[in-house]
């Protein structure tokens, strides 16, 4: 079946995803330098930056965007019971749904706000606790994790999620995005192609991966058994979560950004006998991939680290592609954007290799 490898179908000034060499430019930053600095408000500044005419800057931006989250929250409200009903990114889903579709900067910090309050509303009903409100004066990361948690967020908690809300905001022309740019290029607006995008990314084979790293390292258990659990699933015929990548031809640098954003999370005490148990898999998993399939480019990729950082920072894993949301939607954004100025009607040809009329006796 054809694909659109290696077709380019839009020039960006977002992202440069080089595969063969293991390197991700976002604006011009490698993205270890934004995993190890940035926060959920600067990335959005750079991301959005020229894409809005009134887009505020600095401290502003960020008090717009805690406004959003409380602004968001009050509307949302009365919905919250029934949604979280569905699964957490099918309630995900809906309740972006009830945003009004403008083209505006108001419906783009709505958008922002939208994963970070209904991702911690949704998990708390779903376990039978009341949800918490925004507060508008604390940073994204640190409101998301007080509003799941209920408690103050450690300065070394919110570091780990900026980390990864960073790793993640753009990766150029991926199902989800350029899902979104599709639905952009009809003018269709900014809710209607983080819809598109959201839709794309609920699928296991893109933002629903990261959970199942944390069923094989439940089942491994212990570092002595990785070698031959490893081997008897290569030997079912079934995938190492957490290795190998569609473009990457070598180690995804997003894997090692999130490992090292984990770090001070084991240090304070978070799930350090999993990040332990993570590294030994690491290891062993490459090693037997590098005997059983030589040749294949099967390294880490950032679902792996990724699952291990969110389940320390208390995401069930039924919600991690919520989380991967609140990642990637100022990428999303900053795509439709980009493609309602500056682009046109995205609309590919089709090759068809149906049935040729019957010709009549």
């Amino acid at each position: 079946m054809p694909s659109l490898d290696d077709v380019i179908a839009a020039e960006t000034v977002l992202s440069d995803v080089d595969g063969a060499n293991g390197r991700l430019i976002i604006r011009g930053k490698p993205v270890e330098e934004l995993a190890r600095s940035a926060t959920a408000e600067s990335v959005a500044a750079l991301l959005l930056e020229g894409f809005f005419d009134d887009m505020p800057k600095g401290q502003k931006l960020a008090t717009a965007m805690g406004a959003a989250r409380l602004r968001l929250f009050r509307r949302l409200q009365p919905h919250l019971a029934a949604i979280a009903s569905l699964s957490p990114v099918e309630a995900l889903r809906a309740g972006m749904a009830l945003i009004p579709d403008g083209d505006d900067l108001d419906t783009a910090l709505m958008l922002l706000a939208a994963p970070v309050v209904l991702t911690p509303a949704i998990i708390r009903l779903r376990r039978g606790e009341q949800p918490l409100g925004p507060d508008p004066r604390a940073s994204q990361a640190a409101d998301m994790l007080r509003m799941l948690s209920g408690v103050a967020a450690t300065d070394a908690a919110s570091r780990a999620l900026n980390a990864y809300l960073a790793t993640v905001c753009e990766h150029g022309l991926n199902a989800s995005t350029f899902a979104a740019r599709i639905a952009a290029s009809t003018k269709a607006g900014l809710v209607s192609a983080a819809m598109a995008g959201i839709s794309a990314l609920k699928g296991p084979l893109h933002g629903g991966a990261p959970g199942p790293v944390l069923d094989m390292l439940d089942a491994i258990g212990q570092a002595g058994k990785a070698e031959a659990w490893l081997r008897q699933a290569l030997g079912r015929g079934e995938r190492l979560m957490g290795f190998g990548h569609r473009i990457y031809r070598v180690r995804d640098p997003r894997a090692d950004a999130l490992k090292a954003a984990l770090r001070p999370l084991g240090i304070a005490g978070a799930s350090g006998g999993r990040l332990a148990l993570a590294e030994y898999v690491e290891r062993a998993a490459l090693d037997v991939l590098h005997k059983e399939k030589p040749g294949r480019p099967l390294e880490t990729n950032v679902e792996f680290y990724t699952a291990v950082l969110l389940d320390a920072l208390g995401f069930p894993s039924d919600s991690f592609t919520c989380v991967f949301v609140a990642g990637r939607m100022p990428g999303w954004i900053a795509h439709a954007r980009e493609q309602e100025v500056g682009g046109r009607l995205i609309r590919p040809q089709s090759r068809y290799v149906g049935p040729a009329p019957q010709q009549a006796a």
